[in-house]
């Protein structure tokens, strides 16, 4: 867990204090100027006004420029992005015709696959002009091609499950499937940390929900053991079925899961594992198939293997992987397999030709060059942040590596201080963090050079420097430390 800085988290707090009070007086008089027009609403309640969107309003919109930047070219190392100004404050952004060049820090392209690449753009070209861009049906009408059958069953072998069904995306993947595993008289054990898609998919499942400290075994067990001694509320009834939610690697603090552990303790009390494999599977592993080949864990001991295709393939989507009766009842009952629109054909082609060059049938060893090349790039970056002083977040061969800010004044000036000199980063702010722990998440990837992480390191070191957000001490440089010996 994140412990803050006494004198870090009371400035923190002050700023947002600070915030809150002046935005609580603009909304005074702004009550007062307009009580005339607020009367008109012919007895409809104000469906946007008063602390529902306060923070929205008084906080987002100030720095909103720092937040959907659009882009002017595919997501590879660099990116075009387009120029905003704003004539009201921030209030609305308007688009210029001008784009700036930016090393991108931001995109899930973990290997590289999102932009033009020699073995899969023209197999999904050939793709798009035989199939169309999509089927306009669901999987169980007309919207099942030979490629969704081939994604399956190759996305099935690639993370070692007997079978797999493949969604048109990785958010509803979590949401819809959830609700179709437990219901009622279940109990859903969820890491504290987990994604959004996790905390919809259990809240709208209508199971029992207990949370345990992020990353913690110990905890984990404690609160099972608690859970099945007490039983269902109420009735006190043994639960109908545990299911325990973990990610393998966490989108906003970078960390890899205690897997091992974890599977331990599910096994010892008999709870199922769910495993959310989408920022892992693909970018960590000696072949890429995610934590369980990075952590040493058998896939036969994950019940439920859960991952998208929007970050290390290129793609979009998403993949739920287990028994061959798991898969076959989620095809039966699963809305999002019944009732959605089918993957579009070429996003499946992507993919598949995709996880083909990792596997090396592409005839080359560009996929293993690519799983090196990410590994080396992520340690080298995050090591190289280290020395310079910035708290940095996450474990060793993960591409995602959050730089803590905690100021809500140093969010706008460390995105802003970066963009200015090209390069294009990510700043994460509340709700999706609390409120202290604001951050910069950066993600590598496999198609950065050297020159691109040195350009990156450079301007980011600057800017930190300016906006003051080394909180630790700067590592001493190899020829400083040469040349004191030297004196000594």
């Amino acid at each position: 867990m994140i412990t803050i800085p006494y004198i870090t988290a009371l400035t923190t707090l002050f700023s947002y204090g600070l915030l809150f009070a002046f935005g609580q007086i603009r909304d005074l008089f702004r009550k007062v100027l307009d009580w005339s027009t607020s009367n008109n609403l012919h007895g409809y309640a104000p469906i946007c006004l008063g602390l529902e969107d306060f923070y929205t309003r008084r906080l987002y919109l100030r720095i909103q420029d720092c937040f959907g930047r659009p882009i002017a070219s595919a997501p590879d190392a660099w990116i075009d992005v387009v120029e905003r100004y704003s004539n009201d404050n921030n209030k609305t952004l308007l688009r210029t015709m001008n784009t700036s060049k930016c090393l991108n820090l931001g995109s899930y392209n973990y290997l590289g696959f999102a932009a033009a690449d020699e073995y899969c753009t023209p197999r999904a070209i050939e793709s798009l002009k035989r199939y169309s861009p999509s089927t306009c049906s669901t999987r169980v009408d007309g919207g099942t091609t030979t490629l969704h059958t081939e994604l399956e069953e190759l996305v099935a072998k690639f993370v070692g499950k007997p079978s797999a069904v493949v969604f048109g995306m990785g958010y509803v993947t979590n949401s819809a499937i959830i609700p179709v595993l437990i219901g009622k008289g279940g109990l859903i054990i969820s890491d504290s940390l987990n994604h959004n898609s996790i905390v919809n998919g259990a809240r709208g499942s209508g199971a029992t929900v207990r949370v345990f400290q992020h990353n913690t075994p110990s905890h984990l067990e404690e609160v099972l053991r608690e859970q099945i001694a007490d039983g269902q509320p109420r009735t006190h009834r043994p639960w109908k079925k545990i299911i325990v939610v973990v990610e393998g690697i966490y989108s906003m603090e970078g960390e890899l899961c205690k897997l091992p552990e974890i599977i331990a303790v599910c096994k010892k009390y008999k709870a199922y594992t769910y495993l959310d494999e989408a920022h892992s599977i693909g970018a960590v592993g000696k072949t890429g198939r995610g934590v369980c080949e990075l952590l040493g864990v058998d896939p036969a001991d994950v019940d439920i293997m859960m991952g998208t295709f929007t970050k290390s393939f290129g793609s979009c989507g998403g993949y739920i992987a287990g028994s061959k009766e798991l898969i076959q009842y989620l095809k039966y009952t699963c809305p999002a397999h019944l009732y959605a629109t089918s993957m579009s054909p070429p996003a499946v082609q992507q993919v598949i030709s995709a996880i083909k060059v990792i596997l090396g049938e592409d005839g080359s060893n560009r996929g293993a060059q690519k799983l090196a090349r990410i590994r080396e790039n992520s340690n080298f970056f995050r090591s190289e942040l280290q020395k310079m002083g910035f708290e940095v977040l996450g474990d060793n061969d993960s591409p995602v590596m959050p730089i803590m800010l905690y100021n809500p004044a140093k969010i706008p000036a460390f995105s802003r201080g970066c963009l200015r000199q090209n390069v294009a980063v990510v700043t994460v702010a509340f709700p999706a963090t609390p409120l202290l722990l604001a951050r910069a998440r950066i993600c590598i990837s496999a198609s950065h050079t050297k020159e691109d992480l040195m350009k990156g390191l450079e301007v980011i070191s600057r800017v930190g420097d300016l906006i003051g957000i080394k909180y630790f001490p700067v590592e001493p440089q190899k020829h400083q430390i040469e040349g004191r010996e030297k004196m000594e």
